[in-house]
């Protein structure tokens, strides 16, 4: 289709563009958003999510109108917050941070709120929020230093990567999984399908 519009991926991880590719699309461009992810006060960890998927696609958008070449684009953004009760925790960069992490989830459910953007060219916004709830099993000491020492924890929310080696500590998973990797699909294929972007052109070769 010689008239779709571009997508642009405001993220630089590749575990979500590892998910758009496994249901057919390839970003044009990726463009990471640079923004304050810090909480609001008394913020709800849906809020949040929700707030920084918004943010990080309207500042992409803003990148994309400055541009000849981008300005038809379509915009996809996302944000995972994770929580235990209220409380959000952080994208661990510290060994502290990370064992505190490790410390609230272990043996209890938590909760994963995955906010995804979609900018239109008109400037026009749409916005979706999946929540998953997931369940650790009682983490040993071990378990936490070992998994600290893989150093698999750094910059992921609540302070693991599901699709890594933390996967043996969840006992149950009620949701989306993917959009505890980073992207939910069915939400973000609707997105852009409701956003004019053909989420099914390369479906055809795909098995190729």
């Amino acid at each position: 289709m010689t008239n779709a519009p571009q997508l642009i991926l405001a993220s630089a991880s590749p575990r979500r563009l590892a998910l758009l590719q496994q249901i057919g699309l390839e970003p044009d461009h990726l463009i990471p958003a640079d923004i304050d992810e810090t909480p609001k006060k008394h913020e709800t960890p849906r809020s949040l999510a929700i707030r920084l998927a918004r943010g990080k696609a309207e500042v992409v958008r803003q990148t994309a109108d400055g541009s000849e070449d981008l300005r038809a684009s379509v915009v996809l953004a996302a944000d995972t917050v994770v929580a235990v009760g209220r409380r959000i925790l952080p994208k661990a960069e510290l060994t502290d941070q990370a064992l505190m992490c490790l410390s609230l989830l272990s043996g209890r459910g938590h909760r994963v709120f995955t906010g995804v953007a979609v900018a239109e060219p008109s400037g026009k916004v749409r916005t979706k929020l999946v929540e998953t709830r997931v369940r650790f099993k009682r983490l040993t000491r071990s378990d936490m230093d070992d998994y600290i020492a893989s150093g698999e924890w750094r910059g992921k929310a609540g302070g693991y990567a599901i699709q890594g080696l933390a996967g043996s500590f969840v006992v149950k998973l009620t949701g989306s999984y993917p959009a505890v990797v980073g992207l939910p699909l069915v939400e973000t294929a609707g997105l852009l399908s409701a956003a004019g972007y053909p989420v099914h052109q390369g479906w055809a070769t795909a098995a190729a």
